[in-house]
């Protein structure tokens, strides 16, 4: 539900120059949403909306660029540069990096593949990866593999 009201939020912003949080309540209540002022403006923090100028001295509400797509554009390349190898054992992959990669590919690896995932340990040059049971372990595998570097 919340999900399905963010999206619906997000398509107002983007339709119509939204200026106050009762106004989006309004909207809101309209569509079959039923909010309060309190709920929007969770909302509002939870979406990180900002009020932007339109023509006319006015401010409307509008969805900034998600800084989580610039991580995840960093993370990507975090591991395209670092990966050297990944097998599995049971539940736990291992993940080979270059020497002193090994904590960045985990903090990649904590940001983009979370699902079945329990955690992660890095050392200098090797990451253990905990993941929920065996077809887990061998899934990341796959996906990570994508990323092993090939030598020269």
């Amino acid at each position: 539900m919340k999900k399905n009201r963010h999206d619906a939020i997000l398509a107002l912003i983007e339709q119509e120059n939204i200026s106050t949080q009762e106004e989006l309540m309004t909207k809101l209540n309209q569509m079959g949403y039923k909010v309060t002022q309190a709920t929007v403006s969770r909302d509002i923090k939870s979406l990180k909306l900002v009020k932007t100028p339109v023509p006319g001295g006015q401010y409307k509400y509008s969805a900034v660029k998600n800084e989580n797509d610039d991580y995840s554009d960093k993370y990507h390349s975090i591991l395209a540069h670092s990966v050297t190898s990944v097998d599995y054992a049971g539940n736990i992959a291992v993940v080979k990096c270059f020497s002193g990669m090994a904590q960045a590919a985990a903090a990649a690896l904590d940001n983009l593949v979370t699902e079945n995932i329990v955690g992660t340990l890095a050392g200098d040059d090797t990451v253990f990866v905990l993941c929920r049971n065996e077809a887990s372990a061998e899934s990341f595998t796959n996906h990570v593999g994508k990323y092993v570097v090939v030598s020269q």
